[in-house]
């Protein structure tokens, strides 16, 4: 368990592994800065005259004390101090763990801009990017390098208060992104459908111990068949593993009849199904179920975060594989809203199982909806691992997710719903097709669904490109990357609304 706490103390006081230290492209050294590098004899002065750094984003300098409580001291660039934000302190944060971390330091102190207008925003940033870069995709090795062991945080600035406040929900975040990226990178044979419905249990009687208003529902096949869910129960064939539909409540405000839905796709994992997918790089289909994941550890940080607003979560899930029983192309499928599903290709099987989800979440009241897939190649094709697609039925309600989710590290770009896709994804035999060839495929994917959330506002995030990454990054370490858990809490619970806790 990592401390995360705060002081008001100099940074020439602070006895930790490491302190590290903002610096800026314009390389002037002011207030706390300016103390510690007189005690490091102009240490930072001295390499910005040299030019062994010019302060830009990602830049380092460990310089080493004889003087200072603290040992070392990492200078770190932020670029402008005009475009400092709060995603910028986030991967500063993770930078310094990541680099550091491998060295051996456990216990971080970090220097607070004093640029930051927003100290509260400032601390949850820097604890959140600090909590989420210890994480590595070894987990099943017996033999390991020097893992990243993150024991403290300590923040150092001026207002004790908002730092403290901030840090809080900082650690609520970071610690939801990491509950997410745990489920995604789990193998397939150690995260089915029956376990991942299993560890959503779990967050949620371990959240009602604590008295969150959170429940939870796990609906099994036979329930599914009654309701006619065809098309998730249609994915689901091939496998021996059950399907299942786990439903997280957050009620948080019972007076009210707003319900927000969050649908996350969780194939546990995708072979492609008939319509096989291609062997390279088919193991990375157990990150097929990152949608699934997000929207756990969403629900599970709202249980922590107390906003007064009702929130439903809901995760189909399944394992799309080959087998006597798998579905064929060219099989119909009825889907629980009464729509019928021609099936023109089995690896378009996320959009499947999100139809019934979708339909669900609205049957169980849902007066908003967002979904959230790692769901079509071609996503990447448009948008590289650069950014997730956004496509939504309504302008009000995506302006609004997009200006909040821009204050996170993650990146989203809209795209357009026009009649034409819709038209595309009619059948000639049923209501219906899941698939229409590669143009447009992410787009004909959103129109597909955009049948089942009908007049209801929703939002689609396909997250193909950004739920994981095959790069180690300077505060990040390769494979899951909690996307959209930060974006999803940003929108449900915006820092400073007054109604989390």
């Amino acid at each position: 368990m990592t401390q995360i706490r705060s002081t008001t103390d100099a940074p020439t006081t602070i006895d930790a592994d490491a302190l590290v230290v903002p610096l800026f492209s314009d390389r002037r050294l002011e207030g706390a800065v300016q103390t510690l590098d007189t005690q490091l004899g102009g240490g930072f002065t001295t390499v910005f005259a040299d030019d062994e750094i010019t302060g830009k984003k990602g830049e380092s300098v460990l310089l080493r004390s004889t003087t200072l409580p603290t040992k070392r001291v990492l200078g770190l660039g932020l670029g402008a101090r005009e475009d400092l934000c709060a995603s910028a302190l986030a991967r500063w944060a993770g930078t310094a763990v990541r680099q550091l971390g491998k060295r051996g330091c456990t216990r971080f102190a970090f220097v607070v801009p004093t640029e930051c207008n927003d100290p509260e925003a400032a601390a949850a940033a820097i604890v959140e990017g600090a909590l989420t870069a210890p994480i590595e995709t070894t987990i099943y090795r017996t033999e390991i390098e020097r893992a990243i062991d993150l024991r403290e945080i300590l923040l150092i600035g001026a207002d004790h208060t908002r730092l403290e406040r901030g840090a809080e929900r900082g650690r609520i975040v970071g610690e939801a992104i990491n509950f997410a990226r745990h489920l995604a990178q789990t193998p397939a044979n150690d995260m089915t459908p029956t376990i991942l419905a299993e560890r959503a249990q779990q967050l949620a009687r371990d959240a009602a111990q604590k008295g969150a208003p959170l429940s939870i529902d796990v609906l099994d096949e036979a329930r599914m068949r009654e309701l006619g869910m065809g098309a998730l129960l249609g994915v689901s064939q091939g496998s021996d593993q059950p399907a299942t539909l786990t439903v997280l409540t957050y009620l948080g405000d019972p007076s009210s009849t707003e319900r927000i839905a969050l649908v996350g796709k969780a194939i546990t994992f995708d072979s492609g199904g008939i319509s096989i997918k291609p062997s390279e790089k088919m193991h990375e289909m157990k990150y097929d179920m990152s949608g699934g994941a997000a929207v756990i550890a969403t629900m599970g940080a709202l249980a922590q975060l107390r906003p007064k607003i009702n929130v439903i979560g809901v995760v189909p899930a399944s394992e799309n594989l080959l087998g006597p029983s798998a579905t064929k192309p060219g099989d119909v499928h009825r889907a629980m809203s009464g729509k019928t599903i021609e099936i023109i290709n089995t690896d378009a099987e996320g959009r499947l199982i999100l139809a019934d989800a979708l339909a669900y979440a609205r049957h169980l009241g849902a007066t908003r909806l967002i979904d959230c897939a790692t769901l079509t190649g071609a996503c990447v094709i448009a948008l590289g691992h650069a950014a997730s697609a956004v496509v939504s039925n309504d302008d009000a309600f995506v302006a609004d997710f997009l200006a909040a989710a821009g204050k996170t590290t993650e990146r989203y770009w809209r795209m357009p719903l026009y009649d034409d896709f819709k038209e595309e994804v009619k059948s000639d035999i049923a209501d219906l097709r899941n698939a229409t060839g590669r143009a447009a495929g992410t787009l004909t994917a959103a129109a597909f669904l955009a049948a089942f959330a009908e007049k209801t506002p929703w939002i689609h995030l396909d997250i193909a490109g950004t739920a994981y990454t095959d790069d180690n990054g300077p505060g990040m370490a390769k494979g899951p990357t909690g996307t959209p858990v930060r974006a999803l809490l940003s929108y449900l619970c915006p820092p400073h609304c007054g109604e989390c806790s």
